[in-house]
């Protein structure tokens, strides 16, 4: 294996532990503002994966950027609809 690889393997363990250990001691209330946060990362994810996509000439890196793009995909439109529902949440009724 090369040494890049190794060095990539450690940064994705380490940013995942490290993500866990945040998001695990978010407050309810910062649940929304961290959820819009998180949707604006995953554009820039798609934005990436697009990008390599396009630039890309091995099958292997092809098939990556696609999995990157459908699992974006799904994050931003869970969140969106997730934010959307607990915005309606404090919506007053008319009439009440």
């Amino acid at each position: 294996m090369s040494e890049a690889f190794i060095q990539g393997i450690v940064v994705f363990v380490l940013a995942s532990f490290v993500g866990f250990e945040i998001i695990r001691r978010v407050p309810p209330t910062l649940h929304t503002p961290l959820m819009s946060g998180a949707n604006a990362i995953s554009g820039i994810t798609i934005v990436g994966a697009i990008l390599a996509v396009t630039l890309g000439n091995t099958f292997v890196l092809g098939v990556l950027a696609f999995l990157a793009i459908v699992f974006a995909m799904i994050n931003v439109v869970g969140g969106f609809l997730v934010t959307d529902r607990m915005l309606e949440m404090f919506k007053k009724v008319p009439g009440k």
